[in-house]
């Protein structure tokens, strides 16, 4: 390594997994609500079961490759290893649209919220605020970054325990279904399965962040055990929270008749359940929120750079430098800082859409990456049990990425595409045509 520190392992499991719940954003369940409960006639429950059902396969496929490859580069280092260098890049070089903007997708949404509240102060000032924290605390040691991430998501879930009380009072008033018991939000005779799918198509992205954990393979002790374990739990309790939460919304709102706006009914949600009061406090809380995703966002892509410039692909002086004092790749996190500033000028709708392909094309090469690896070429598949692991699970994974892909909104496609011709080229000039394999680190090297 060219200052020769490497990344500190001192994180736990608990830990781990905070980080992930902080990037998949538990309060996005009221982003969503009014738009899935308009598509599923009022089970955006049973949407969210199918989605974490679905995303499940995938965040198997995580936990099996980590086991093998311990490395911080996620779906990067998976396709590199497993399948090939050239296509591991391009994979690598995709997946930077989902970490590289999602920090700067919470600076805009940070922007807008507070803008919101006070409209006499400058767009910049909330960006050079929120980007200036951010980059401070992921500076310092990542252990400051975990605990700071606790708190932020300790409020989320405070603030959502307080709504369901409230839920559940108005419920015994006489709002909604006037009753806790009652399964209509799962389940009614004669409900309509395809667009159940197709709310759950919607929902899977709510659940993009288990697979960030990954990046943090290189600062947690015996990653081959934890990590695996952090990638389940981050799927299934996020998935617990948004089934829990969702169920208690749809009883107060059995279906979308009392809002105005559904496709942003999250301040009238909080409205309607606790008065004024509350739906400023909540609202409040929506910066806690997008604080806490951009913490753990911006950890994850600061990680993956360091891989990748720790296997040359990058500049190795900046890229794959780290800290001596902090432990952290501290270059890498200043670079992500300038480009969250970004959030000035651009808009959610487009940095939205750099987002979602980039993730996809992360999770349809984990899957394959299983295939390739386990099946093809350790030839673990030949018993039942094998064949189900190594090729039945990550090809079902392979299938509802699949379904998201068709989903995939055209302006993702586009972007997505165009940002993948870059990489193309730029792998083009790294390995003179084809000629040379992608540099690669050695884990002797270390």
């Amino acid at each position: 390594m060219e200052n020769g520190v490497k990344l500190k392992r001192s994180l736990k499991l608990w830990q781990i997994v905070i980080m992930g719940l902080a990037y998949m954003t538990p309060m996005v369940v009221f982003d969503t609500f009014g738009i899935v409960s308009g598509v599923t006639n009022g089970h955006v429950p049973s949407a969210y079961i199918i989605a974490l059902i679905g995303m499940l396969f995938t965040a198997a496929s995580y936990g099996k490759l980590v086991k093998v490859f311990p490395q911080a580069g996620s779906a990067y280092t998976y396709t590199q290893k497993a399948i090939n260098g050239h296509l591991g890049f391009l994979v690598g070089w995709s997946s930077l649209l989902d970490y590289l903007f999602l920090p700067m997708v919470n600076a805009l949404l940070t922007k807008l919220y507070l803008n919101a509240l006070f409209p006499s102060v400058p767009d910049f000032i909330w960006v050079l605020v929120f980007v200036g924290i951010v980059t401070f605390l992921n500076l310092r040691s990542v252990n400051i970054l975990a605990n700071f991430n606790s708190i932020f998501v300790a409020v989320q879930i405070l603030i959502m325990i307080v709504f369901i009380i409230l839920v559940v009072k108005g419920l015994n008033g006489g709002e909604g279904a006037g009753t806790v018991l009652s399964l209509k939000p799962f389940f009614v005779e004669g409900m309509n399965i395809p667009v159940l799918i197709t709310g759950a198509t919607i929902l899977c992205f709510s659940f993009l962040g288990f697979d960030a954990v990954t990046t943090l393979s290189e600062e947690t002790p015996n990653p081959e055990k934890t990590i695996p374990k952090a990638i389940l739990l981050t799927a299934i309790w996020g998935g617990v929270i948004f089934i829990t939460t969702s169920f208690f919304i749809q009883l107060f709102f059995p279906d979308i008749s009392r809002f105005k706006n559904p496709d942003a009914a999250l301040p009238e949600i909080a409205l309607y359940v606790g008065g004024k009061l509350f739906q400023s406090i909540f609202l409040c809380t929506t910066f806690v929120n997008t604080l806490a995703s951009g913490l753990a966002s911006h950890a994850s892509v600061s990680r993956l750079l360091y891989v990748m410039g720790r296997d040359k692909v990058f500049p190795e002086k900046w890229f794959g430098f780290v800290h001596p004092k902090w432990r952290t790749p501290a270059f890498n996190v200043i670079f992500v800082g300038v480009i969250s500033l970004s959030a000035w000028f651009f808009d959610l709708v487009t940095a939205t859409s750099l987002i979602n392909f980039g993730a996809l094309m992360a999770f349809t090469f984990v899957n394959l990456s299983v295939i390739s690896h386990f099946a093809v070429r350790q030839k673990m598949h030949r018993s039942p049990k094998g064949f189900f692991d190594y090729i039945i699970m990550p090809l079902i994974g392979a299938a509802a990425v699949g379904i998201l892909w068709v989903n995939l909104e055209i302006s993702s496609l586009t972007m997505g595409l165009i940002w993948f011709g870059f990489g193309f080229m730029y792998l083009l000039y790294l390995t003179k045509a084809f000629r040379a394999a992608p540099p690669q680190f050695k884990t002797e090297e270390a």
